[in-house]
C-alpha cells in the first residue's frame, strides 16, 4: 500500500547538493489501472498501481502498488510503447526526522519549471497528522493535476501553473 501527501513549496531547501537524490525518467503504459515504466539512476522498474477504494475522509493519496524489477533492455523496450510523455526529473531525498523523508521532485524536459515535494507514510493516521515545514506550500495531495499520469499528458509546466 502507498500513502502519500503531495505539496508545492514556498521555496527551496538551502544547498540541495548535499541530499542524496535520483535520476528518474518514467512513462505509462496505462492510466487506468496505471501501469508505469522508470529509471531510477540505474534500478529499472515496473510498476502497476491501483487506487485504494478506502480513501474517503483523508488527505492521504492511496493507492495498492506492486513493483517488479525489469531489466534495462526490457525498460528500453517499453519505452518506446508509452502514452503520452516521458517524464523526467531529479528526486532529492531530504530527511524530515527519523522516520519521514521528503522527496523533492524538480522537473526538467517538458515539464521544466516544476517543482513539488511529497512524503509517504506508513498509516493513513500519521498522513493525516502529518505537520509540513514551513518549506513546504499548499497541499495537493487531492489536486488531480499534480498527478504523475496528468504530468505525463500535458505540453508544458506553465499548462499546471497557469491554471
Amino acid at each position: 500500500m502507498e500513502i502519500e501527501r503531495k505539496f508545492r513549496i514556498r521555496r527551496l531547501p538551502e544547498s540541495l547538493e548535499q541530499y542524496p537524490y535520483l535520476q528518474i525518467e518514467q512513462g505509462y503504459l496505462c492510466t487506468k489501472p496505471v501501469v508505469r515504466i522508470r529509471k531510477s539512476n540505474e534500478d529499472y522498474i515496473l510498476t502497476y498501481k491501483s487506487k485504494d477504494v478506502n480513501t474517503k475522509n483523508s488527505t492521504a493519496i492511496q493507492n495498492k502498488e506492486i513493483e517488479l524489477p525489469l531489466q534495462k533492455e526490457s525498460y528500453e523496450h517499453l519505452k518506446e510503447k508509452i502514452d503520452h510523455k516521458l517524464i523526467m526529473k531529479t528526486r532529492y531525498l531530504i530527511p524530515l526526522s527519523l522516520e519521514r523523508t521528503a522527496e523533492l521532485d524538480v522537473f526538467s524536459g517538458h515539464l521544466k519549471g516544476l517543482i513539488f515535494v511529497e512524503v509517504e507514510f506508513p498509516t493513513v493516521e500519521s498522513a493525516d497528522t502529518f505537520q509540513p515545514p514551513d518549506w513546504f506550500g499548499e497541499d495537493v495531495s487531492m489536486d488531480k493535476r499534480y498527478h504523475n499520469t496528468y504530468l505525463a499528458q500535458i505540453d508544458s509546466a506553465q499548462e499546471l501553473l497557469e491554471g
